[in-house]
């Protein structure tokens, strides 16, 4: 009985340490950039989801963040046929609900 008790423990608490991995990724993934401001984001095209406010390391693929400046963030859509989408926060795409990226717009 101790040793069922035991692991429903570990379980119960993997599951809470994962949760909190889990909301400490995306909080830092959905840092958005505030115009005129300095951000960081990874130097790859595929990771472009990427900002943070400060530097650090890309949590997808473990390169360095390289800081950018910027007058306007707007988050658009990746997908070429919903490329028409722009919203000034992020989110998802109201035509194929995929997450918007972040996208620098000219000066």
């Amino acid at each position: 009985m101790k040793r069922i008790y035991q692991g429903h423990l570990a379980v119960i608490l993997l599951l809470t340490i994962g949760t909190l991995l889990v909301m400490g990724l995306s909080s830092a993934e959905n840092s958005s950039a505030k115009e005129g401001s300095v951000y960081y984001t990874c130097p790859m095209a595929e990771h472009a989801d990427v900002v943070m406010d400060k530097p650090g390391k890309c949590p997808k693929c473990g390169m360095n963040l390289v800081q950018k400046k910027s007058a306007t963030i707007k988050y658009v859509c990746p997908m070429k046929e919903d490329a028409d989408v722009v919203m000034d926060k992020p989110g998802k795409c109201p035509k194929c609900g995929m997450k918007l990226v972040p996208k620098e717009m000219g000066k």
